[in-house]
């Protein structure tokens, strides 16, 4: 599973900045953002020092920003900060009282709204998607939140990501996929603004090419 998220994040951002009238790319690129929000879910119920892996995905949101920028010319904060925004939510659903509950939810809505994370409410839903429901339930959620966000925002190539989900709730031993690592920890956690650097590079050396 981290390779195919791997790869087709990579096919999503090579089409984001050099293909961008050919959504093949970008449609490909839906499967990758399911696959690392169910990484979230397992790394966060597994983890054995939970304030070390919060900031570990603190580290890689920060080196991560620049090179999101640059790369993809967007303004917002990059996914490993929703990433991070939906582990957050996840300790003080497990950690505190309901009635602490709504207040924390909307204050994050309103956060990854407002500040433009990457995927921002869409990726908050569906790590709780992933973390309270299984199997049926969990496509069926999915499949609701591609339609509620084609119907708001009109998300046309949303609906692609589904075939992550079909993947997580129905492949076999997909559980233990996660638990034994297809990639090093080390290419695992870094190849997000790695790829991101490069391409920006790419990006800089192309346009000076061509002054």
């Amino acid at each position: 599973m981290q390779l195919i998220a791997m790869f087709t994040m990579l096919a999503d951002h090579i089409g984001a900045v050099f293909f961008e009238d050919q959504a093949v790319w970008r449609a490909v690129g839906r499967i990758a953002f399911p696959f690392y929000a169910y990484g979230i879910v397992l790394g966060y119920r597994y983890t054995r020092d939970l304030k070390r892996y919060m900031k570990r995905l603190l580290i890689l949101a920060v080196l991560s920003q620049a090179p999101y920028m640059l790369a993809l010319g967007k303004m917002g904060v990059n996914a490993v900060g929703t990433l991070l925004v939906c582990a957050a939510v996840l300790y003080v659903m497990e950690h505190h009282k309901k009635s602490v509950w709504l207040p924390v939810a909307v204050a994050s809505v309103v956060v990854v709204e407002a500040l433009r994370f990457d995927y921002g409410l869409y990726g908050l839903l569906l790590v709780l998607i992933y973390r309270y429901t299984k199997s049926h339930a969990m496509v069926a959620g999915h499949f609701t939140l591609n339609v509620l966000f084609l119907m708001l925002k009109g998300w046309l190539l949303a609906p692609y990501s589904i075939i992550a989900t079909i993947v997580i709730a129905y492949a076999p031993a997909r559980h233990g996929a996660w638990e034994r690592r297809s990639v090093p920890g080390w290419l695992w956690r870094s190849f997000y603004p790695a790829h991101l650097a490069v391409l920006a590079m790419i990006e800089l050396i192309g346009a000076l090419h061509h002054r």
